[in-house]
């Protein structure tokens, strides 16, 4: 998952970044609300974590931002603003969730993954779906009650895939997803279909069938008919 930090306390940003890479997730920091600003309209993201106390720039406004590009990234937001009044207000103008500092980075994982899971139709961590089961906080695939031995893209590529399960997912949105800000110069190259073959020959070793369609000229679906 791609996810942006907007967050003016480079220290807690740092911290933050260190501890979601190593839970598997992808990130990008921005210190000021203007370079937020800039990299929102550029790129997209699986999540924002916004901060609402920023030097240059009003976080609510921000906020604004986020709703008018219609981009559907979750935002969950981070401030030492603890007042009701501006919980409120960042909720009703439509952030998902709403986490005071100090927090824990345990609980602040925790609220992303619910987020996720909400935004996708999802109740809990643990995902049931044709003969997988998919553990989403320990990132373990199982299929027919065995693992499947993935590569870390393997998962990611295979979990952006089944939450978006009712619809074709692109290329280039499988390679933002996943890289990043290189997307530009490399969502072109056969990278992506080399996980996707990966991947089917595993499922099939174990399952017998072949879940991810690909839908020709666009890019691949999750198919629940197996």
């Amino acid at each position: 998952m791609h996810v942006l930090i907007v967050e003016d306390e480079k220290q807690l940003s740092d911290e933050i970044k260190k501890y979601l890479e190593r839970e598997g997730f992808s990130c990008e920091e921005a210190y000021t609300g203007h370079v937020a600003s800039d990299k929102l309209w550029s790129n997209s993201y699986d999540l924002i974590l916004l901060d609402l106390g920023l030097p240059d720039y009003d976080g609510i406004d921000l906020l604004k931002e986020i709703v008018k590009s219609k981009k559907e990234s979750p935002v969950i937001i981070l401030s030492a603003r603890s007042s009701l009044d501006d919980k409120i207000k960042g909720l009703d103008l439509g952030a998902d969730d709403y986490l005071p500092k100090p927090f824990s980075l345990l609980e602040l994982k925790s609220r992303i993954m619910a987020v996720i899971r909400r935004q996708h139709g999802f109740r809990e961590n643990l995902i049931r779906i044709n003969d997988l089961d998919i553990d989403l906080d320990k990132r373990v695939v199982l299929c027919k009650g065995q693992q499947l031995l993935l590569t870390r893209k393997e998962y990611d590529i295979l979990i952006f895939i089944v939450l978006n399960k009712d619809r074709v997912v692109t290329r280039l949105q499988i390679s933002e997803h996943i890289w990043g800000d290189i997307i530009e110069e490399n969502y072109n190259s056969n990278y992506i279909d080399v996980h996707i073959k990966n991947l089917r020959k595993k499922i099939a070793d174990l399952s017998g069938s072949d879940y991810l369609e690909t839908v020709r000229g666009v890019g691949f679906r999750f198919n629940s008919e197996g």
